[in-house]
């Protein structure tokens, strides 16, 4: 009988029969990796293009093109001690940490194009050292909080449900889509004109929405838990939703997408699903195989949770996603090149 890579990894267990996550069996994990690559000499963008890279990004980064990313989604290891599969990440001072991010990100610099956004991830206690980090090398947009309500809650101490994204560009002259990200509400109280015709909001059969500018403060994100299709066992997984926020507003079709810490492959499969080139690095043979096989599924299945009909809907939504009728074309895009 087969075994997947979780059962070695987290100990053997019995899944409930509605568990959804993802299952990589013993007699696929050659076949999955046969699908990733390693680099020994520089590379092009056509080479690695929607390709995973099985290394270790110190061990790659120097073959990695010039100039190729047009956004980085990163979420490097937070300083905190983790169990990634068969590597263990240990909490060091702040000082330290800061000089592990400047080993990489002085390096990965030359890989994005002047016209290049990124997102870099982390938790409060790490945030202060990759604001520093990245202070020293690009132009800091803005810091996203978003709501990570998982977890147990402390008797000591405020419970921690937030996680920071820095969003940063390489220069002035970026691209940013607000209307690609606009989140679509349900209207409670609905305001109306004299005229009785509604008053910024939509009126439909199915219920009044409507539609409202992202801020950086975001709660409607749903952790990948045992019910949801692209749940897998990585410790620190992202929510497809969460990173399909990054790339509909940074990036547009067939846009490069590079991630260097992939992990069981969000960034990748997100990228796939909204039509963009992407590519990433990750050290871990298991967290490869996931990645990869979450890639192939998404060759036929592009849902993503949370985003129907080109709108973000409101976390624990579903039902008024699956009724909602969109009466009126999407309003077209006035997204562009800025240049501050």
């Amino acid at each position: 009988m087969a075994t997947d890579i979780a059962s070695e990894m987290y100990g053997m267990r019995e899944r409930a029969p509605r568990n959804r996550t993802l299952i990589v069996c013993k007699d696929e994990e050659n076949s999955l990796m046969n699908q990733t690559m390693t680099l020994t000499t520089l590379s092009t963008p056509h080479q690695i293009e929607d390709k995973l890279i099985h290394q270790d990004l110190f061990d790659c980064i120097d073959y990695l093109p010039d100039q190729f990313v047009d956004l980085a989604i990163i979420d490097p290891p937070y300083n905190l001690t983790k169990q990634f599969a068969a590597s263990k990440f240990a909490k060091t001072s702040s000082e330290s940490y800061e000089i592990w991010l400047e080993t990489w990100v002085s390096k990965f610099k030359r890989c994005l194009k002047e016209t290049a956004s990124l997102y870099v991830c982390c938790d409060w206690q790490s945030s202060k050292s990759v604001q520093t980090v990245l202070d020293r090398h690009f132009i800091i947009r803005s810091r996203i909080t978003w709501e990570r309500e998982k977890g147990r809650g402390a008797n000591a101490n405020w419970k921690n449900c937030s996680e920071d994204i820095w969003f940063c560009t390489v220069s002035n002259h970026y691209f940013f889509d607000v209307e690609a990200v606009k989140l679509k509400r349900k209207v409670i109280a609905p305001y109306r004109h004299s005229s009785g015709e509604p008053k910024d909001w939509e009126e439909t059969t199915q219920g009044n929405y409507r539609l409202t500018h992202p801020s950086n403060l975001w709660t409607d994100i749903s952790i990948p838990f045992w019910s949801m299709p692209e749940n897998t066992d990585h410790p620190t997984q992202k929510p497809e939703k969460l990173i399909a926020k990054l790339i509909l507003a940074s990036s547009r079709p067939r846009d490069f997408v590079f991630d260097p810490f992939f992990g069981s492959g969000t960034t990748c499969v997100v990228a796939k699903k909204l039509d963009r080139k992407f590519s990433g690095v990750e050290q871990e043979s298991a967290y490869c195989q996931m990645a990869v096989k979450r890639l192939n599924r998404a060759a036929s299945d592009r849902t993503i949770q949370g985003y129907l009909d080109g709108y973000f809907w409101e976390r624990n939504s579903l039902a008024d996603q699956k009724q909602a009728t969109v009466t009126k074309p999407k309003t077209e895009t006035v997204a562009g090149l800025f240049d501050e």
